[in-house]
């Protein structure tokens, strides 16, 4: 076969031959594309659905076409647009939520000569623009160039997941075409066998200056020591897995997850999808024709086919067989010094349509001790996709891997026979949810649990991710960081004879009680909304947190903020964080050298039940903070326990007031009232400017 063109380097000092190689992969990208296409026997197969659960391949067949006039449009290489039904109809695929998520939409798409008509219309627009338009090297993150690449990369993605359509469809639809063809070699499959892999360390990421295109998960930072383990020589062959099969694994829910075994019972499956029984024998249906069983090529299944057989498998040998993490196959990669392709040479691997148009045999490319550590097919992790520390959306394409941040999509690695481009490389990281079909099999280990990932998701409760933002976010119109101000503030009253215990209750995200522990070696966190206090745990777990924020309307933006670079790690682990209601407060919480009550007085069923009590959870001397804006609401407190704001006897009580005739008792007060200004941002455009009158108490001997 002949080699596809290799992904650029973007630091090429000669523009104009980064230019001429940029002009190249672009032409034979699109090039491959077409001949993907061509295996199509009919008008017909463009329009019915290989599966129910996405577009039919006419949509696959424009909408590469339509992503690059979308993002040239966006970073202003182009001014107009070239058929605006066709970049609206062909610009969002299906990610189905579920494998029951049947997408029944109706869609007036047009012929294949119209598609054919306008890809040619793209690819004129395309190479004027590559030929002509300014051009400085090197090709970073903000460079108007990343588009392009962004663009030949995308397409070469959907070259992979087009053909996995392909290879789903009718095969009255799909024929031999010379430029795919198939590995010929099959035979026994060899025993697989367990390599020993020492204990060691492994660091992933994409520096943010890296010579190649990268998709916005792949850059930052992670860095792990791993365990020893031991790790399957081979990937898992068609023979391998046939003993689960013909154990009767597809029928044994003990093997299953629980989601797997929805799955299995939903698909009424009984053996891996590509697999044909015919007259007791075996099949295997491949992109375009269907063979006799090569049993010694990798198995191809989803991931809960390939945990089902983990478990299986483990029962069988007494060891802790699983999935490998993302870490552990990086580890695996690493070892084996597995080469990435380079121009003008055959990659020691079954990638980038450098060698066939299908699998091979397992045994066929070595690396190191093992085999098809890249390259054959994809390898199934138990890793559900997460950023790394320092991860950001790129704005042309903001939702690329955000949406997959659920816990839902587990990663794959080493990419196919037909990865190429981004694909190809080490850096690499693709996810698919876990029913997916893809050319995916994988490989086994033995071994202790992996270390755990941290949370993926991105908390987008409009409540939560306010307030995540008006703890930890930017400050907006010069105004300081309210709970830091507070606490502050709070540390000074107490002065340094008191650093005992400290309450914050109102906590919410815990940004207060996190300052706080600078000076108290124990505080807690107490707040009635334990959504909002799972954000603070989270700080606390993994060190950081991330959450997304209302631009306009629908559009959100993604935001991450981690406690190191608010001087905070080291002080985070004097912090308890718990559920609890201000009025009726457990015994054990007491003993305090201060309370700090933050904008909670206001928002409190029984004010004057906590400020009568409030006292016997103080240590003598011990201070009583109090900041409220004094915004009273009936929905939230009974008028009758308003502690000022309103006409008694004819006269007008405000809120201070109340404090002293409900504290003055216990308490004098030693500093304020003062007001303290905070701001919370509603949306990009909308702001909410308040002013916390704060008034500092102490318990009188």
């Amino acid at each position: 076969m002949e080699r596809l063109s290799r992904t650029p380097r973007l630091d090429n000092p000669d523009s104009d031959a980064l230019r001429r190689e940029i002009l190249d992969y672009f032409n034979t990208t699109f090039d491959r594309y077409e001949q993907l296409f061509e295996v199509l026997t009919s008008d017909e197969a463009y329009f019915v659905k290989p599966i129910a659960l996405r577009h039919p391949l006419i949509f696959y067949y424009g909408h590469t076409a339509t992503f690059f006039i979308n993002k040239l449009l966006l970073a202003g290489l182009i001014e107009e647009r070239i058929n605006p039904r066709f970049e609206s109809i062909f610009a969002v695929g299906v990610d189905e939520m579920s494998w029951d998520d049947l997408n029944d939409d109706h869609y007036d798409w047009p012929a294949p000569a119209e598609v054919k008509t306008y890809r040619k219309q793209v690819r004129q627009t395309l190479d004027r623009i590559i030929r002509t338009a300014p051009l400085t090297s090197p090709i970073h993150w903000d460079h108007p160039w990343w588009t392009i690449l962004m663009g030949i990369e995308h397409e070469r993605i959907h070259l992979e997941t087009s053909s996995v359509l392909i290879r789903q469809h009718d095969l009255k639809y799909v024929q031999s075409h010379p430029a795919w063809p198939v590995c010929r070699d099959s035979g026994p499959a060899p025993a697989n066998q367990l390599i020993d892999i020492p204990a060691g360390s492994v660091t992933l990421g994409k520096a943010r200056d890296d010579a190649h295109y990268g998709w916005d998960n792949e850059y930052g930072l992670r860095q792990i020591e791993l365990k020893a383990l031991q790790a399957a020589q081979m990937l898992v062959s068609n023979q391998e897995f046939r003993a689960f099969v013909d154990a009767g694994g597809y029928r044994d829910a003990r093997w299953w997850s629980e989601e797997g075994w929805d799955w299995r019972n939903f698909a009424a499956a009984e053996h891996p999808s590509f697999w044909v029984r015919t007259n007791d024998d075996w099949q295997l249906r491949l992109m375009c024709e269907q063979v006799c069983m090569p049993w010694d090529w990798p198995v191809e299944v989803n991931y809960h086919e390939a945990e089902a057989f983990c478990r299986w498998k483990a029962e069988q040998t007494g060891l802790p067989i699983r999935l490998p993490s993302e870490d552990e196959w990086y580890r695996l990669y690493d070892l084996s010094n597995v080469a990435e392709p380079s121009p003008g040479h055959s990659v020691n691997a079954n990638l980038h349509l450098d060698h066939f148009a299908s699998p091979c045999p397992v045994y066929r490319f070595a690396q190191g001790d093992f085999y098809d550590l890249s390259g054959n097919v994809w390898q199934w992790t138990q890793t559900p996709i997460y950023p790394f520390e320092g991860f950001a959306v790129h704005p042309c394409y903001d939702d690329f891997t955000t949406p997959t941040f659920d816990e839902r999509h587990n990663l794959i690695k080493g990419g196919s026979w037909i990865s190429c481009g981004n694909e190809s490389l080490r850096t690499a990281r693709y996810a698919f949810r876990r029913h997916f079909f893809q050319h995916a099999g994988f490989r086994y280990v033995a071994g202790a649990p992996p270390t755990a990932i941290p949370d993926s998701r991105y908390e987008s409760d409009e409540l939560a991710s306010q307030y995540a933002e008006f703890h930890y976010g930017d400050e907006h119109f010069g105004v300081a960081n309210f709970p830091q101000t507070l606490a502050r503030l709070a540390i000074s009253a107490c002065g340094s004879e008191h650093n005992g215990k400290a309450l914050d209750l109102g906590c919410a995200t815990g940004r207060a009680s996190f300052e706080l522990a600078r000076h108290f070696t124990a505080v807690d966190g107490v707040d009635f909304s334990a959504r909002l206090i799972d954000l603070g745990v989270q700080l606390q777990q993994q060190g950081r947190l991330r959450y997304t924020l209302q631009e306009e309307g629908e559009l959100i933006s993604y935001h991450e903020r981690d406690l190191a670079s608010l001087g905070l790690a080291d002080v985070a682990n004097r912090v308890q964080f718990s559920q609890g209601d201000a009025c009726n407060l457990k015994p054990l919480l007491t003993g305090y050298d201060l309370i700090l009550a933050a904008n909670l007085i206001d928002r409190l069923y029984s004010p004057r039940r906590f400020l009568s009590q409030v006292h016997t959870r103080l240590n003598p001397g011990g201070v009583l903070i109090i900041a409220s804006p004094y915004t009273w609401l009936e929905e939230h407190t009974p008028k009758e326990e308003w502690l000022g704001g309103i006409k008694r006897d004819g006269e007008n009580v405000t809120t201070l007031d109340g404090l002293h005739e409900a504290l003055d008792a216990h308490f004098e007060l030693i500093r304020g009232p003062e007001e303290v200004p905070f701001v919370i941002r509603e949306t990009r455009r909308k702001f909410q400017h308040t002013l916390s009158e704060v008034t500092c108490w102490r318990l009188k001997d």
